[in-house]
């Protein structure tokens, strides 16, 4: 069976769900999109503010980064899946607590598991911390690879970061 459909059936759960406080403060919930077969997942931190008034993942100007980041890799939005660790914008785009995130990281780890995906590539801290080790640092682990249940794990800097920082 397709992963579709019970990827579907996760995503009314978390549009309903009330685990923590972001979501009386979001506008809707960002699930994610993507190919439900996709052999590459990519994983943020959390919506902004154009993600959160879309109501999809990474469409802001991190995400325009990631469209060409993703062209220049040969691949288009429509063949990897996107989402992130939390499905709820924090308020003012801070970074989640570890009680927001610990919150939402069964719907992600319920996406991995029905997604199936050969390649995760981690975008950002959050997303390190939350798949590869709670401990991991951003700069010292980027472009490491590890491997969890068979699946690869590539951490790298979040889009947003590369675009405040070129360095």
């Amino acid at each position: 069976m397709s992963a579709a459909e019970p990827l579907k059936e996760l995503e009314n759960r978390c549009l309903a769900c009330r685990a923590c406080d972001l979501r009386k403060r979001c506008r809707q919930v960002v699930f994610g999109e993507g190919r439900p077969d996709a052999p590459v997942m990519f994983v943020g931190e959390a919506p902004g503010g154009e993600e959160d008034r879309l109501g999809r993942p990474f469409v802001g100007p991190a995400g325009k980064l990631l469209d060409r980041l993703l062209a220049f890799a040969g691949f288009s939005r429509a063949e990897v899946y996107i989402t992130n660790v939390v499905k709820c914008r924090p308020p003012g785009n801070r970074q989640p607590s570890p009680q927001e995130a610990a919150s939402c990281r069964h719907y992600l780890m319920e996406q991995i598991r029905l997604i199936r995906p050969r390649i995760i590539v981690c975008l950002g801290a959050l997303a390190v911390r939350s798949l590869v080790d709670p401990e991991a640092r951003i700069t010292r682990v980027r472009g490491q690879w590890f491997e969890r249940d068979g699946v690869k794990i590539l951490p790298t800097f979040h889009p947003a970061a590369v675009l405040r920082d070129r360095e």
